[in-house]
């Protein structure tokens, strides 16, 4: 049997995303969250990323989206970032929350179930 701790945290996941730009992290955050497919964004920045791209190997500034979501929404929520999102190949990564606080997990739940304003 699971613990409090454990109780309904196989459904939620942290998505990861980054951007080139904070507009462009605060628009897909705002989208994000009015569209109710997260509960929360957190954009941190700058952070230096270093990667391979088109053959060569690149250093860049970019902002790190951690959104905060359930494994139901995580479909729509994908397609969105790839809608809005001015990469040709947007970062996507749905990490698994192994454990959270049943206030938190009731406050997450709760929030992607209520209606779109």
């Amino acid at each position: 049997m699971k613990n409090a701790a454990e109780a309904g945290t196989s459904e939620i996941l942290v998505v990861t995303t980054t951007t080139a730009r904070k507009d462009e992290a605060e628009t897909l955050a705002g989208e994000l969250v009015s569209r109710r497919l997260a509960a929360c964004v957190q954009i941190v920045g700058p952070i230096s990323s270093i990667f391979h791209w088109q053959g060569k190997v690149e250093h860049g500034e970019e902002w790190l989206c951690q959104i905060k979501t359930r494994r139901d929404k995580f479909i729509e929520l994908e397609a969105v970032i790839r809608e809005l999102h001015p990469y040709d190949v947007p970062e996507i990564l749905a990490t698994p929350v192994a454990a959270t606080s049943e206030s938190y997990s009731r406050w997450l739940r709760e929030e992607l179930d209520r209606h779109k304003q």
